[in-house]
C-alpha cells in the first residue's frame, strides 16, 4: 500500500512540473530539454554537450549566443554532479525563462524519474519539451483476463501494451442429447456435474494466477471475465470463485472465440474501460465517502480547517484531496507578539489585506514561508499515518466532491463530533459560507449535508 501511496505523489508531483514547464517561456533558443535514458553514458551526453558548444559558439545574434552558451555550460555542470545514469533515467532542463513581470530568470532542475524512461532527447528550444514526461504517466497496471468457454479456458495478462498467456487448459464436455430413455437423468447429473468441476477448477487456478502468495492479495488491478457460453456468469456468481477475485472484476465480455482469438477480442472490448480504471477507483472512493456522510457515521471530515484538526488527532484513514486544490499554506509571524500562526488562504482571500491582520488584537502578520498546501500534504502526510488520495473532478463524484466539499476531506478511523471542537473558533469567525460555496480556511455548514447527497 506505501509503494501504491507513492507512486499516487510521483505522479502528481511530475504533473504539477509538466504544468510549470509547459507554461515557461524564453526569449530565443535558450531552453534546453536533456532526456537520457538508463544504460547510457555519461562521457557520450558531455562530448555531445561539448559539440554543441562549439556550433553554438557561431550564432549571429550576441544575446542569444550568450543565453544558449549560458544554458549548455549549466547543463554540463549539473551532469559533473553524476558519475553514472541513474537507474531510471535523467532528466534535465536548463535555461533562461522570462516571468511574468518580463523579468528573466535563469532555471535549472534534473531528477530522475520514478519509471524508466526510455526516450533519447536533446533540444534547444523557445520552450521545454515535456513529452517523454507525459509518457511516464500513462498506466503501467496489470489487468487479468479469464476466457472461458465450453472448450476450455485462458488465463492471462495485460500491461501496457504487452500481453502474456499464463496458462491455458482444454476440457472435453459432454454435450445435451436426447437419447437414454430412463437414463436421461442421469446423464444430466453427469453433464451438471463436469460443468460443476470445470468451474471449480477454474476458480481455483484463477486463485494460483491473480493472487500473490506473499502478500495474500490480488496481483492485478482489475479482471476481465470473458467466453462465448454462460459460463464466464457462472464462474463471477460462483462460491468457489474467491471473494478477493470478486471484488476486481472490471468487465464480463461476450467474444466470439475461445483461446487467443477470445483473449485479443476481449482486451479490444474492454478498452474504454481499462483506460478508466483509474476514473472508477476515484468513483469508489469518493462513493464511499458520501456513504459515510449519507449514513450520518461520523467517520468523516470536510473543510481546511476539521480535515488538519482530525490529522492532528491521528483520526484520518484515508485523506482526499483535489489535485487542483489551490490553496496556500502560510506560517505567520505577529510582529507585536512574536508568536508564529498557521493559516490556510485562497487566491481570493489573499488578495484581502485583512486576511494577515490578527482578528482580535489587529497587529499585522508577517509572512514567514508560504507553500501550495497540496505540496505540504505530499511531504507530510506519512507523519499523520494516514494514505492521502488524489482524485481529479471529470466525474460526477469527484465534480460534487470539489463543489460541495471544497475539494478536500477524510474518511477517519473512528467517530468524531468536529461540530465540539470548532463551536468556540466559529462564533469569532466571519459567518458560515453560502451552501454549495467552495470553502478553504473555513467550514461547510453541518445542515449541508442532506442537500448536497440529494443533488448527487
Amino acid at each position: 500500500m506505501a509503494d501504491s501511496d507513492d507512486k499516487n505523489i510521483e505522479i502528481w508531483k511530475i504533473k504539477k512540473l509538466i504544468k510549470s514547464l509547459e507554461a515557461a517561456r524564453g526569449n530565443g533558443t535558450s531552453m534546453i530539454s536533456l532526456v537520457i535514458p538508463p544504460r547510457d553514458q555519461i562521457s557520450r551526453i558531455a562530448k555531445m554537450l561539448g559539440d554543441e558548444y562549439g556550433t553554438a559558439s557561431n550564432i549571429k545574434s550576441r544575446v542569444n549566443r550568450q543565453s544558449v552558451l549560458g544554458a549548455i555550460t549549466s547543463a554540463q555542470q549539473r551532469l559533473k554532479l553524476y558519475n553514472k545514469v541513474p537507474p531510471n533515467g535523467l532528466v534535465l532542463y536548463t535555461g533562461t525563462i522570462v516571468t511574468d513581470d518580463g523579468k528573466e530568470k535563469k532555471v535549472t532542475m534534473d531528477f530522475e524519474p520514478f519509471r524508466p524512461i526510455n526516450a533519447s532527447l536533446y533540444l534547444c528550444d523557445n520552450k521545454f519539451h515535456t513529452e517523454a514526461l507525459n509518457e511516464l504517466l500513462e498506466s503501467d497496471d496489470k489487468f487479468g483476463f479469464i476466457v472461458m468457454d465450453g472448450n476450455g479456458t485462458l488465463f492471462g495478462t495485460l500491461s501496457g501494451n504487452t500481453r502474456e498467456i499464463l496458462h491455458k487448459f482444454s476440457v472435453d464436455l459432454p454435450k445435451k442429447h436426447g437419447r437414454g430413455g430412463q437414463s436421461a437423468l442421469r446423464f444430466a447429473r453427469l453433464r451438471m456435474e463436469k460443468r460443476h468441476n470445470y468451474v471449480r477448477k477454474t476458480a481455483e487456478l484463477a486463485t494460483q494466477f491473480f493472487i500473490d502468495p506473499s502478500t495474500s492479495q490480488p496481483n492485478v488491478s482489475g479482471l476481465i471475465l470473458a467466453g462465448s457460453a454462460d459460463f464466464k456468469t457462472e464462474l463471477s456468481q460462483s462460491d468457489m470463485f474467491d471473494a478477493r477475485l470478486q471484488v476486481k472484476i472490471l468487465n464480463v465480455v461476450d467474444v466470439s472465440y475461445g483461446g487467443e482469438n477470445g483473449f485479443n477480442q476481449a482486451i479490444e472490448l474492454s478498452s474504454e474501460i481499462l483506460s478508466n480504471v483509474k476514473f472508477i477507483q476515484e468513483k469508489r472512493l469518493i462513493g464511499k465517502y458520501f456513504e459515510e456522510i449519507s449514513q450520518d457515521t461520523g467517520k468523516y471530515v470536510f473543510g481546511v480547517d476539521d480535515t488538519l484538526a482530525a490529522l492532528d488527532m491521528g483520526a484520518v484513514e484515508i485523506l482526499i484531496v483535489w489535485e487542483n486544490l489551490d490553496v496556500n499554506r502560510y506560517e505567520l509571524k505577529n510582529i507585536a507578539t512574536g508568536e508564529i500562526v498557521i493559516k490556510h488562504f485562497t487566491k481570493e482571500q489573499e488578495t484581502n489585506e485583512s486576511s494577515f491582520r490578527e482578528a482580535v488584537n489587529p497587529a499585522e502578520l508577517e509572512v514567514q514561508e508560504k507553500m501550495p498546501l497540496l505540496e505540504w500534504f505530499a511531504n507530510e502526510y506519512k507523519r499523520f499515518g494516514c494514505t492521502l488520495e488524489f482524485v481529479t473532478n471529470k466525474s460526477q463524484e469527484g465534480s460534487q466532491f470539489c463543489r460541495g466539499f471544497g475539494g478536500i476531506g477524510g474518511i477517519l478511523r473512528y467517530q468524531v463530533d468536529m461540530r465540539s471542537f470548532d463551536e468556540e473558533s466559529r462564533d469569532e469567525q466571519e459567518p458560515a459560507p453560502a451552501e454549495g460555496e467552495p470553502v478553504a480556511g473555513g467550514h461547510l455548514r453541518l445542515g449541508m449535508r442532506s442537500s448536497l447527497l440529494l443533488s448527487a
